[in-house]
């Protein structure tokens, strides 16, 4: 099973949700407006974008999945999609991260050294690599 493309699938049917390219070169990437929201990465992994007081508010039941990967410092949630109960997770992150879309700021780039401020794991992992 595919989960990105069935996960992708199910969320484009969504009101406010378009297709695009995201900014770590990603696609299919979902974006609300201008904001990335979901970068798919692969055939079982996704990147959801949510406010840190959204992550604070679910952290504990976050934490306790095995789907999910949480940076510290970081909007960006991983999970990966190996069940349709992963699915329905990401559908579900999916859900609060449009509700906290309109509080997040535009995807910004420090001037200084044109990375982007909160990257996503694999914009981290090509642009932040030491």
């Amino acid at each position: 099973m595919n989960g990105a493309r069935h996960a992708g699938e199910r969320l484009m049917t969504w009101p406010g949700l378009s297709a695009g390219q995201g900014y770590c070169g990603t696609d299919p990437c979902l974006r609300a407006g201008t904001r990335d929201l979901v970068h798919f990465h692969g055939e079982h992994e996704a990147d959801v974008h949510l406010t840190g007081a959204m992550i604070a508010k679910l952290r504990p039941a976050l934490k306790n999945s095995t789907a999910l990967r949480l940076r510290p410092g970081s909007g960006w949630v991983t999970v990966r999609l190996e069940a349709g109960a992963d699915i329905d997770l990401l559908v579900t992150l999916v859900s609060a991260a449009l509700q906290g879309a309109a509080r997040l700021p535009d995807d910004a780039v420090d001037a200084a050294s044109g990375h982007r401020t909160d990257p996503c794991s694999r914009a981290r992992a090509h642009s932040y690599a030491p």
